[in-house]
């Protein structure tokens, strides 16, 4: 089973694909972020952001899709840009794949290290020596979808309660 992970954006967007086989074990196959300008108004960059997703979707042909939910951000404008960023890929992942599932901050780190106010150093070193990567993988966005992947392969059981 192939699942892709997302960390939704606007400026940086982060997507980790793993393969989970028979066996239950996981790993790697690619991971990286799409990226917008920000130079660019809102709808070219939403636009981006779909062809981005759109690109990877038909590359990898994920047989289920994990997102992260948004938490609380303090600046209206930038929650607003990154909700939009995320009804996108929302939107084209159903469209594409229909089998999305969505995950809260506080899940992923519950899962990933058994504690659900984990940092985020922690949950980068605990997906990179599960799914044995030489090092953290970078930028910080890819790890964190990667994260994402991580938590729904190992939930994926429980996958009626978190998917949309």
């Amino acid at each position: 089973m192939k699942i892709l992970g997302i960390d939704p954006g606007i400026a940086t967007v982060g997507f980790g694909i793993l393969e989970k086989d028979i066996q239950g074990k996981i790993h790697a196959i690619d991971y990286g972020v799409i990226e917008t300008p920000k130079i660019e108004n809102l709808a070219v960059r939403l636009a981006m952001l779909e062809e981005g997703m759109h690109k990877i979707l038909k590359l990898h042909k994920p047989d289920e899709i994990a997102v992260e939910e948004l938490f609380f951000s303090k600046n209206v404008r930038t929650a607003l840009s990154v909700a939009h960023g995320r009804g996108v890929i929302l939107l084209t992942c159903i469209k594409e794949c229909g089998r999305l599932f969505e995950y809260t901050p506080m899940q992923i780190k519950q899962a990933l290290t058994g504690y659900g106010r984990a940092e985020k150093r922690q949950i980068q070193l605990v997906t990179a020596n599960l799914l044995k990567l030489k090092g953290i993988p970078r930028p910080d966005d890819a790890a964190d979808a990667l994260a994402v992947a991580l938590t729904h392969s190992y939930t994926s059981k429980l996958s009626g309660l978190f998917g949309v």
